[in-house]
């Protein structure tokens, strides 16, 4: 697996980084559901999700 990092917009008024996590089979795992101001931004999130995952529980949501 990999993250990747990308803009969603080509225009600079709505340039914004997303990440996404990406199987070996090139398969979408995961997409930032928000955008980053910042290349910077964007990285310090795969970070936070890289530290936190192991460790995270998971459980179902009610809405």
């Amino acid at each position: 697996m990999k993250f990747e990092i990308y803009s969603s917009s080509p225009s600079l008024l709505a340039f914004q980084w997303r990440w996404r996590l990406v199987a070996e089979n090139g398969e979408v795992i995961a997409d930032s559901s928000e955008g980053y101001v910042s290349k910077y931004d964007c990285e310090y999130a795969i970070g936070l999700v890289k530290a936190t995952t192991p460790t995270t529980p998971v459980v179902e949501a009610f809405d």
